[in-house]
């Protein structure tokens, strides 16, 4: 696999984030250029430019930039430890929400490149992907799809996966494909019928060939901000907690070795299973905060992630976690 490539319409910003990231490879980890032209999916002429501009810029002179500098070296350090195709690192914020803003501010320019015609592409949910849409301005694309890969819920106080699903798909110009159902029913006999009796198994079909999957990723400790906690009871949140679970992806709630928790939730939720989702193309997870580490790496362990999206303090805990 390799990194997500960008279309032809790359903003100032991108060039700069292209610029310093090679000029990081090349002069802190010694890679050649053509090593950088295949990591960052450009022409070998082009690495040659930007180096040769990093020096004109004097971007480059012991090291690269102060601020700048730290996020590529976070980024490098996290691709090299978990083997990742493109790891994008923005600065930390203040809070959760200010974390979300800026995670998903740098998913949303990511994904405007990197969506082209004919592309399906699988979409997750919560507050980090629904950042996305203030910075997601892609061209529009001819036979594009965006599926949804969970059911929705009954009151939305933040966010809604079928609203953010739509919003996407609209702004790319792609058809939409939603998902018609609550995300938790009552039983797995009743997500069963609807699965297999009410046209859902149509969705499980697409999903088995994205080009793309975007999934955010949350905890379900007491501090959490996980939107699946509005869904649950105190009750099932203690059980699963009790249980192992550090991780939740669209309410598939995971241990810290990426294996589903042995809880009756498990078999009532209306979503695409983790396993089909693992064979999507590419695989992009996005969300930030130190907290959320370890369900970042069980995500990642489960999903086999190849584009992570994330913050500095994230990034900085992680590394801990895995002696990066």
């Amino acid at each position: 696999m390799a990194k997500l490539p960008r279309d032809g319409q790359t903003t100032l910003k991108d060039t700069k984030s292209l610029r310093l990231r090679a000029a990081w490879l090349y002069y802190r980890y010694g890679l050649t250029q053509k090593d950088i032209a295949d990591r960052l999916g450009l022409a070998r002429t082009t690495v040659v430019k930007l180096l040769d501009e990093a020096l004109k810029r004097h971007e480059v002179q012991i090291g690269i930039a102060e601020g700048d500098g730290e996020m590529i070296e976070l980024g490098v350090r996290l691709e090299r430890a978990l083997g990742l195709d493109e790891a994008i690192v923005v600065p930390g914020g203040s809070g959760a929400d200010d974390t979300a803003q800026a995670v998903g501010a740098a998913l949303g320019t990511l994904l405007s490149g990197a969506i082209g015609d004919g592309m399906s592409i699988g979409v997750g949910w919560g507050r980090t992907l629904t950042a996305a849409l203030a910075t997601f301005a892609p061209p529009r694309r001819e036979n594009a799809k965006v599926v949804a890969l969970l059911g929705g819920v009954v009151e939305v106080s933040v966010t809604n996966p079928q609203e953010f699903t739509w919003r996407l798909a609209n702004q790319l110009g792609a058809a939409c494909f939603l998902f018609p159902a609550p995300l938790i029913v009552d039983s797995a006999e009743t997500r069963e019928r609807l699965m297999t009796r009410c046209g859902l198994d149509r969705l499980e079909r697409m999903a088995e060939r994205l080009d793309i999957a975007v999934v955010s990723v949350g905890d379900i400790g007491s501090a959490a901000t996980s939107l699946s906690r509005d869904l649950l009871t105190a009750d099932e949140l203690r059980e699963l907690a009790e249980a192992g679970c550090v991780c939740d992806v669209m309410c598939n709630f995971l241990s810290t070795d990426g294996q589903p928790i042995d809880h009756p939730l498990r078999h009532r939720v209306m979503s695409i299973g983790l396993d089909t989702v693992a064979r999507a193309d590419h695989v992009v997870i996005a969300t930030g905060g130190a907290a959320r580490a370890e369900a970042i790496l069980a995500a990642h362990r489960r999903l086999g992630c190849d584009t992570l999206v994330t913050d500095e303090h994230a990034a900085v805990r992680i590394l801990g976690l895995v002696g990066g």
